[in-house]
């Protein structure tokens, strides 16, 4: 069966499932190759792997392919994150103004979280965090949070890196003592960075959770004398509250005229 280099059949296969995205009736193969100027041969085997995979499926008795359920699977996972963090923002104000603390949302990507969305707290000190701001795991309230939660895959490939960034003498940097961590964080329903990313920096994290499945983190970080060690299990009772508020506005509701 021919075959292309490893490079050049990720771009075109990138490019087939956005040229079939394109398309609403579907294309076939003679189509796809004159589209995208790519041979036949070559345009027969990727389109045949990404139907393999679930990522293309051709109409019932045609030769025309479409994107496959697998495609459109990861559209809506993006869009689920996207949609969260707009559903996320009041419940994240109304917190940030309850403890006078800023908060965050994050997701994972990688093998490391992102922000996808921030509330300042109120008053003049801000803390120099942005939505768009990548984090290590390991030592970040969030970071525990989507190891504890988060893809089962991305746990086990973690605990298995060589070694892990020291910030601060209590940055935790071994494989042992993360997963001992990672097992505390899954009993308390909470996780804690206590100054591990950053000196006289505490940072509360918990789950949203959202039909039974992990969606994102949510935070509020603060200076050592703003978050002090005895108030960390009231705030992560506020934190709880607010990502079930939060997760019951992102799950749909039933739907008008169901019984």
């Amino acid at each position: 069966m021919p075959s292309v280099s490893n490079a050049s059949s990720v771009e075109r296969a990138l490019a087939i499932l956005e040229c079939l995205d394109q398309s609403r009736r579907g294309l076939n193969i003679s189509e796809i190759s004159r589209k995208l100027n790519i041979p036949k041969s070559s345009a027969h085997v990727i389109v045949v792997t990404l139907e393999r995979l679930g990522y293309v499926q051709k109409r019932p008795q045609s030769l025309y392919y479409t994107l496959g359920l697998k495609a459109y699977g990861l559209g809506q996972g993006m869009t689920r994150n996207l949609s969260i963090s707009e559903t996320a923002l009041p419940h994240m104000r109304a917190l940030s103004n309850q403890l006078q603390l800023p908060s965050h949302l994050a997701i994972p990507d990688g093998d490391q979280g992102v922000y996808i969305q921030k509330v300042d707290a109120p008053g003049l000190i801000k803390i120099d965090t942005y939505v768009g701001r990548r984090m290590d795991l390991h030592c970040t309230g969030v970071g525990k949070i989507i190891l504890a939660f988060g893809p089962p895959e991305l746990l086990e490939r973690f605990l298995h890196k060589p070694a892990y960034i020291r910030y601060t003498r209590n940055t935790i940097t071994s494989a042992r003592l993360l997963q001992r961590e990672i097992q505390k964080v899954r009993k308390l329903g909470y996780a804690l960075d206590d100054e591990e990313e950053e000196l006289c920096v505490r940072c509360v994290a918990v789950p949203v959770c959202s039909q039974g499945r992990f969606s994102a983190a949510l935070s509020v970080s603060g200076a050592t004398a703003q978050l002090p060690i005895p108030a960390v299990e009231e705030i992560a009772k506020k934190l709880k509250s607010t990502a079930a508020a939060i997760a019951a506005a992102a799950s749909p509701g039933p739907k008008e005229g169901a019984l």
